[in-house]
């Protein structure tokens, strides 16, 4: 008698709740429960910490969904070698979304912890419940979610890239607020921030008044600075450059902390940083609605996210000139993630433009031009339809190559998902032509 074939899984999971929850492993199987149980008994774990899947689900291919993720999302992998990507809840997000969308996507199979008996019997072989700890799974989710994967340290290169493309004049008397782990040691540029030593090393070619750089004292003892937040101030005085610590008490150093908040809102006239990915949203909130200039780097994928899109919608940012592919670990280590640096100061000449292919709908080739059940057009590869009057939906490169400037506008501050054959494809934005 023929053997039915094994259903095939992929999953998305995580060692809760301590250290590793800055990256999660996605990977492939023909049994869950059997790949759960090997994780769990793997040698060296703590008492205390334990994998878990965070979302599993049956495709019918396994092996090409798994070639699939690695391909798309090989920017966010901690190691070529090891399907260990970089966890937030943005990053899983999309992780999650990628999957579903998927061609080969067959069903989700939820995950519930507290009411499977048979995961249940798996993890109390290796530790107690979640009830047994007084925990829930969102208990450890929530957790997780806090842990930032935000070791990614800004490239001196790329921030000196980026900061002579703008007119020089724009920091002329400006106090420059550093507010995101910014550390500086004035001994020592290996553990001082790419930003922060930007500017001190430019200080007087930039002409600038002040500079204000902050030390986040969480944790993770960021570029060797000590456990203690700490704000540094750089000045010129009569007798040369002056750089001063400042350990106020209770100070966190993060850039929601009250004292960071009041130094955004009363001092600082431009921000310049790298926020953690992890809490972008958060981070994008407080400093637009503070009304300063800014100058930083983001997710590439902000243009198409629903958390961003009504930023852009409003023309209160936009996509600076460069993107930033490589950053550095706190070993100094390169290590590749997908940025892009965003603004609010004036951009002129942009060298994306040269992305777009801006041409008569009729003269953009078919495999890039497509239209899904509702009949709106999806373009591809930096298309542009000219004189198109119907809106049109785009991924997030026409944005960051600056097609908003060339006579198109964003008409929905939200995400638009087209449907093919009734199925639901990656997240984009609707365009429309305004000439």
């Amino acid at each position: 008698m023929k053997k039915d074939k094994p259903k095939e899984y992929i999953y998305i999971g995580q060692y809760l709740p301590e250290s590793k929850t800055n990256t999660c492993k996605i990977g492939k199987t023909n049994n869950l429960e059997r790949r759960l149980k090997e994780y769990n008994q793997t040698t060296g774990l703590s008492k205390t910490t334990f994998f878990q899947y965070l979302f599993t689900c049956e495709v019918k291919d396994m092996t090409q969904v798994e070639s699939d993720i690695k391909k798309t999302f090989n920017g966010f992998r901690e190691k070529r070698s090891r399907e260990i990507y970089f966890y937030s809840s943005e990053f899983f997000k999309q992780y999650v979304e990628f999957i579903k969308f998927h061609k080969l996507f067959l069903e989700e199979i939820p995950v519930k912890t507290d009411e499977s008996k048979q995961v249940i019997k798996i993890i109390k072989k290796t530790t107690p419940s979640l009830k047994e700890r007084g925990l829930t799974r969102k208990d450890l989710l929530q957790k997780a979610q806090k842990i930032k994967n935000d070791e990614f340290y800004t490239r001196y290169e790329d921030v000196e890239k980026e900061i002579a493309m703008y007119d020089k004049n724009i920091w002329k008397d400006k106090v420059i607020f550093c507010n995101c782990d910014d550390a500086v040691d004035e001994n020592d540029d290996r553990n001082t921030s790419a930003f922060a030593l930007y500017f001190m090393r430019n200080f007087k070619e930039l002409d600038l008044k002040k500079l204000i750089c902050l030390h986040y004292g969480g944790g993770i003892d960021l570029f060797n600075q000590g456990a203690k937040g700490y704000a540094f101030i750089y000045i010129v005085t009569k007798d040369g450059f002056k750089g001063e610590k400042i350990y106020p008490k209770n100070f966190t150093g993060s850039f929601d902390d009250p004292l960071s908040l009041k130094i955004l809102n009363e001092e600082a006239d431009i921000v310049c940083t790298n926020p953690p990915f992890s809490r972008a949203a958060d981070y994008w909130k407080i400093l637009i609605e503070s009304g300063k200039k800014f100058l930083i780097i983001s997710n590439f994928t902000n243009v198409i996210t629903n958390s961003f899109i009504p930023y852009f919608y409003e023309n209160k940012v936009w996509a600076g000139y460069n993107r930033v592919d490589w950053y550095l670990n706190p070993k100094k280590q390169l290590v590749d993630a997908s940025g892009h640096w965003y603004t609010n100061l004036h951009v002129t000449n942009r060298v994306k433009y040269k992305n777009l292919k801006i041409m008569p709908l009729k003269e953009i080739p078919e495999k890039h031009k497509k239209y899904d059940d509702s009949k709106t057009l999806l373009v591809d590869n930096n298309y542009i339809p000219k004189g198109y009057k119907k809106p049109f939906a785009v991924s997030a490169f026409p944005i960051l190559s600056g097609v908003l400037e060339k006579g198109y506008k964003l008409i929905e501050n939200k995400e638009y998902y087209p449907y093919i054959n009734g199925k639901k494809r990656f997240a984009r934005v609707l365009v429309q032509d305004i000439n």
